[in-house]
């Protein structure tokens, strides 16, 4: 049986030069053997803010969410950081992001984490689709799993660009717009 999509979306009034959003944590569950529908509420899973980082290997949290939810570490493991390598204890935990997106059971590794208190890494984010858009001078970041669809915005380009004349009215010794870097004359404009 395939898994439902879930996905979510979060928009910002501006450009934004970090992605957070809102998440909960709890210790982690079996879904299996979860009798009510997932929900923060149903788990007693506590709301922090966290901050979305394709640079990061794993989910961390900080200490303050292992105390408030009582997680208990399962291993302790050696992380490399900006100040260098050190030890850090892993915990099972549930992650509730936003609309409903749920990670039962994900290994998450003790740290600090300036300006929020969970960092989301690539062991969620490698689980769907990620994209970040500016439109318009505003930010959007959308997530969806499990992932639907190869997103190439080359190909999207060569779509555009090819259903639209982008050829009208260009001079002979221009560049052609096609970005190959060849004079128009030399390129597209060929006769």
């Amino acid at each position: 049986m395939q898994r439902p999509l879930q996905a979510l979306t979060v928009s910002y009034s501006g450009l934004s030069r970090v992605l957070n959003s809102v998440v909960h944590v709890s210790d982690a569950f079996d879904p299996t053997t979860h009798s009510k529908p997932f929900s923060p509420q149903n788990c007693g899973a506590k709301e922090f803010n966290a901050i979305w980082d394709t640079g990061a290997t794993n989910t961390v949290v900080n200490s303050i969410i292992v105390q408030e939810c009582g997680l208990k570490p399962i291993t302790v493991v050696n992380v490399q950081t900006a100040n260098g390598e050190r030890q850090s204890r892993v915990y099972l935990a549930s992650i509730f992001l936003p609309n409903h997106v749920v990670f039962p059971q994900v290994r998450v590794t003790e740290g600090v984490i300036s300006g929020a208190g969970v960092l989301i890494g690539m062991d969620i984010i490698n689980r769907g689709d990620f994209a970040v858009t500016n439109k318009e001078g505003k930010t959007v970041f959308s997530f969806r799993m499990p992932s639907a669809e190869c997103i190439d915005f080359v190909e999207q380009a060569k779509a555009t660009n090819q259903s639209t004349d982008i050829f009208q009215n260009v001079g002979r010794n221009a560049f052609c717009p096609c970005g190959s870097g060849k004079k128009y004359k030399k390129c597209h404009g060929k006769k």
